[in-house]
Parts: structure tokens; C-alpha cells; sequence
């Protein structure tokens, strides 16, 4: 075959894959202005939209769902023995009953009374907490980090998993290959001295062997099926503000006893079932009210398997029903329109909206972003905050007086569609408020941002903002 005839040949097999993958582009994106945009790409530029769109392109995770509901839902030790105390136990929590089926029908799992709730706030505050948890294990511990760096703090895990799997207490662990890298040598210690670790593997199955777009973003430790600890922190030192270049580091996570507990179980057993095969026995499913535990929760794991857009319907559901107070705290606020609208609704409906993000993003596209957002969300009274002691990394949601969110999920395309996530949601006063007092700490270490930063930056930077906005629905 002469030169121009393979040339002709590869060229023409290019724009049939750009029209192949086009059509499936229409056929599964979400938005009727991503579709076109993957359309236009991928008929005109093949070459490069092609491995893009395979790349970057789906929003679904394969085989993850059918796993779940085939191997979890069928497990009498699971499914039969939760079903059955939470219908024993059940109490209509503070939320009412209305807003806990919601919840209960968008989390597949049930709204829980008689829990106990521990806000930890920053590195040193959660990590005290986790290792004193993993120390007091008597059964097993289950733990599911993004990021598990071997720095200090990484080897101060390790440590303490490897104390306790001597000690008898199987300890099984979860990272994101990604997020973490293969951490070959962390592994081979930790397995040499009994604990079962796995990366998440999101390239799993053919029809996900060039899916690098998924994460697998939660962080949970679960010790005996009775003490659970989720929220914004990954294993690194710089998550204990020990990065000298990045500096102090502001983020949340919290404590739970009671029956949540074996819902966050839930999570992170779908989690392990998918990266492993494998179903462990003898795990606690007997949930039980924490003493003095006067907390409604709801434990709402979201991803990309999910037949509906779970974190998007959750968080949209949440601006809607506030009626006095909205205060978010996200490191990556990058929305796309349906929550600007909600929030411009929610302001004009009286309700005080305050967004914290950080001071200096880890990401230039992010820092962008919100100097897009100010002008159309200021005109109806939504104020800004831009958090300046170090990096802000917190994800906190406050809806009037009674209901907090605490996880894992950034305000954004990636955490609302492609990552697996998980979100804590509470119900009750006290603990409210103590979220409510933490925010008002935070805000009052932040200056206030203003549309007018934009009108006195030059063309250039405004420039580069707007098209920072077009590419929202990637960061």
C-alpha cells in the first residue's frame, strides 16, 4: 500500500470513530450544549476529540451499580438484618417525615435517630480522633482515603494499622490509584503485616480501561461498626498545615456514633466489593443508638453509578428549602446554571446566602470561575468570602437552624457527577449551631469579595475569566 493510500485510509478510519463517537456523544450527554459541543468536536477535530471524549467524555461508571445491587443488596447479612433494626428502631428524627423519605429515596438508605455527632475541626483535632478510634478497635477497621501520601502522617497510619493487625483486629484499606499514586512500597508493608489494602481501581472492566475521569474522593474510617469518621481530610502532612508553601490548612470532618454508622459502612463495603470481589464477613450490622444520642442522620454516599445525579438533586433540594439562612463552604465553587438560579431564588426569597471559598485556589481555572459568579449573584444579595488564612478546603453546607452537611462533595461539575462522593447530613439544633458558630469564625478570618474587583481588573483578566466560566463543566 503506497504512502497516500495508508494516509487516506487512516484519515478516513479517524472521521468514522469522529462520527461514531458522535453519535454516542448525542445519544448519552447529559446537556443538549455539551452534546453539541462533543458533536462539533469530534466531527471536526477527530484526532483529538476522539481520545478526548473516551477520556474525559462519559459521565457513567461501568459495572460499578450492577456489583452493588447483585452482591450488597443481596446480602442477608446486610440488606435483611439493617432492614429490620432500622424498622424496629425507627423514630421520626427533627427533619420530618416528608424530608426523610426524600432523603432516604435519593440516598437509598434510611434517615437515622439516637445518633451522636463530634464536629472535628482541622488536622490536628481529626487525625487525634482517628488514631485513638484505630487504637481502641477490637473487631476491625475500615478506611478509605483520595490521597494517602508516605509522609509523616501517612507512616503514622500505616503505624497504627499494623499495630492493631498484630494485635489480631483485621484492617482493611481503600485508596484512589489517582489520587495517590500505586504506593507499592506502603502497600507491601502494610500487607506483609496482615492488613488487606486495594487501590479503588476506577479502570476496571473494558468498558472502563481508558476511564481516568472518575475518582474515587471519599474519606471514611470505620472502627467496629460502631464510631465513623468522614469529612474533607486526605493522609498527607499538608492536611496538618506542615507544607511550609501552602501553609495553614482549614478543613472539617466529623465523628458519628449510632446506627449512621452502618450506612457509612454500606458505602465503603460497595466501595471495596467493586476494587476487590470481595465481601467481608463477619462486619457489624447491628446498628444501635449511640448513648445520648439526640442527632438525626443521614448518610448520602453519590457517584457516577447512580441512576439519578444524587449530589446535584441533594444540594439543589437544599437551597430550595431554606428559608432563613444558607451559608456554603467549598474549596472548588464552580456551578453550573440550575445552582446559580436556585441560589439568585433563594436570595430573593430573603434567605441570607454566604459562599466561603479559599483565598488562593490550588487551581487557576477555579480562582477564575468565581470572579464569574460575583456579578449576577451580588445584584440579588449573596455575599462572598474569600477565606485568607491558608487554604480553605472545608466542604460545609448550613441550611437555616437545624440542618448541616458535612463531606466530602465540592461545589462543582467533577463532585456533583463524575467522582464518588459521600455527604453527611444532620439534623438537630445543638450540633446546628456549633457548625453555625465554626462558619462565623471562618468568615470573620475572610475578606469580603465584590463584583467591582472585576470592573478595575484589565481586559485580559477579564477575558481569561469568561473562559474560565465556558470550561466549568470540565474542572
Amino acid at each position: 500500500m503506497t504512502t497516500p493510500t495508508l494516509l487516506s485510509c487512516i484519515i478516513f478510519a479517524a472521521e468514522v470513530a469522529g462520527l461514531l463517537t458522535a453519535v454516542k456523544a448525542i445519544m448519552e450527554t447529559r446537556t443538549a450544549q455539551g452534546a453539541i459541543a462533543w458533536a462539533v468536536s469530534l466531527l471536526a477535530l477527530p484526532w483529538i476529540a476522539v481520545p478526548a471524549y473516551w477520556i474525559f467524555g462519559r459521565t457513567k461508571f461501568a459495572g460499578y451499580v450492577t456489583a452493588r445491587r447483585a452482591e450488597v443488596l443481596k446480602t442477608s447479612a446486610v440488606a435483611r438484618k439493617l432492614a429490620e433494626e432500622f424498622d424496629r428502631q425507627r423514630m421520626q428524627t427533627k427533619a420530618g417525615r416528608q424530608e426523610e423519605l426524600l432523603l432516604e429515596r435519593l440516598a437509598k438508605l434510611p434517615f437515622t435517630a439516637h445518633n451522636r455527632a463530634e464536629l472535628l475541626i482541622d488536622g490536628e483535632a481529626t487525625f487525634a480522633a482517628i488514631f485513638a478510634g484505630i487504637a481502641a478497635a477490637k473487631e476491625y477497621v475500615l478506611v478509605q482515603f483520595y490521597i494517602i501520601h508516605e509522609d509523616g502522617l501517612g507512616r503514622r497510619l500505616r503505624d497504627a494499622l499494623i499495630e492493631r493487625a498484630r494485635a489480631g483486629v483485621r484492617c482493611m484499606v481503600l485508596f484512589d490509584e489517582i489520587g495517590s499514586g500505586r504506593l507499592r512500597g506502603y502497600c507491601a508493608e502494610l500487607r506483609a503485616a496482615g492488613v488487606q489494602i486495594a487501590p479503588f481501581n476506577t479502570t476496571k472492566g473494558p468498558a472502563n480501561r481508558f476511564q481516568i475521569n472518575f475518582r474515587n474522593h471519599r474519606k471514611i474510617v470505620i472502627v467496629d461498626g460502631r464510631v465513623g469518621f468522614v469529612g474533607g481530610h486526605n493522609v498527607g502532612d499538608e492536611y496538618l498545615g506542615l507544607d511550609p508553601q501552602i501553609g495553614p490548612w482549614r478543613d472539617t470532618h466529623v465523628k458519628v456514633e449510632g446506627p449512621v454508622v452502618q450506612c457509612v459502612q454500606v458505602a465503603w463495603l460497595e466501595d471495596w466489593l467493586w476494587a476487590t470481589g470481595e465481601t467481608p464477613s463477619n462486619l457489624n450490622w447491628r446498628p444501635v443508638g449511640a448513648r445520648g444520642g439526640c442527632v438525626g442522620a443521614l448518610c448520602l454516599p453519590s457517584g457516577p453509578a447512580d441512576e439519578l445525579e444524587t449530589a446535584t438533586l441533594f444540594f439543589l433540594h437544599a437551597i430550595h428549602s431554606a428559608k432563613k439562612r444558607l451559608w456554603i463552604a467549598s474549596p472548588y465553587f464552580v456551578p453550573d446554571e440550575q445552582f446559580i438560579s436556585a441560589l439568585q431564588l433563594a436570595a430573593l426569597r430573603g434567605v441570607e446566602v454566604r459562599i466561603l471559598i479559599p483565598e488562593k485556589p490550588d487551581n487557576a481555572l477555579v480562582r477564575l470561575s468565581a470572579f464569574s459568579y460575583l456579578r449576577e449573584t451580588e445584584i440579588v444579595g449573596i455575599q462572598w468570602f474569600r477565606h485568607h488564612r491558608g487554604f480553605m478546603h472545608q466542604k460545609v453546607m448550613l441550611v437555616d437552624d437545624d440542618y448541616c452537611a458535612i463531606g466530602t462533595a465540592n461545589f462543582d461539575n467533577r463532585s456533583f457527577r463524575l467522582n464518588f462522593e459521600i455527604t453527611m447530613v444532620f439534623y438537630e439544633h445543638a450540633f446546628a449551631q456549633q457548625v453555625a458558630d465554626m462558619l462565623a469564625r471562618d468568615f470573620a478570618d475572610s475578606t469580603p469579595a465584590a463584583a467591582h474587583e472585576l470592573d478595575r481588573a484589565g481586559f485580559w483578566f477579564r477575558l481569561k475569566v469568561r473562559v474560565a466560566r465556558l470550561m466549568a463543566p470540565v474542572q
